[in-house]
C-alpha cells in the first residue's frame, strides 16, 4: 500500500463528513449544475483510482460520488427528486449549449424539455 492511498482516502472522508448535513437538512436545495458535475468527478476518481491499484482511494471517492448522488436526487432546487434530475440537468444543459450557439434566447425551450422530464 502507498501513502498517498491513505492520503486521499482522508481527504475522501473529510468530504463525506462535510457532506453529511447536506444530505441529512431536508431544507437543503443544491443546484444541479454543482451537484451533477461533482457527482461524475467523484465517480471517476473512483475509477481511476481503481486503476491506479488504490483501493482505499477508490472507495472514498466512490463514497464522495455517492454523497452527491444523493444530493442530486434529493436536495436539488427542482420538484422532482430522484435520478430524473440527472435527465433534468442534461436536458438544460443542453439546451443551454444550443443557445450559446445559436445566439437565440431559447428560455421556452429550455423550460419545455424541463417540464417534459418532470412529467
Amino acid at each position: 500500500m502507498m501513502w498517498q492511498d491513505l492520503v486521499f482516502l482522508a481527504g475522501s472522508v473529510l468530504s463525506i463528513v462535510f457532506l453529511a448535513p447536506t444530505v441529512r437538512d431536508s431544507a437543503a436545495r443544491i443546484p444541479l449544475g454543482s451537484s451533477v458535475p461533482s457527482m461524475t468527478i467523484g465517480a471517476v476518481y473512483s475509477f481511476t483510482y481503481a486503476t491506479m491499484g488504490m483501493t482505499f482511494s477508490a472507495l472514498g471517492a466512490a463514497g464522495v460520488a455517492i454523497m452527491w448522488s444523493l444530493i442530486v436526487c434529493y436536495r436539488a432546487p427542482c420538484a422532482g427528486t430522484g435520478p430524473t434530475n440527472i435527465v433534468r440537468f442534461l436536458v438544460e444543459s443542453i439546451g443551454r449549449g444550443r443557445q450559446f450557439v445559436t445566439g437565440a434566447r431559447g428560455d421556452e425551450h429550455v423550460s419545455s424539455a424541463t417540464e417534459q422530464v418532470a412529467d
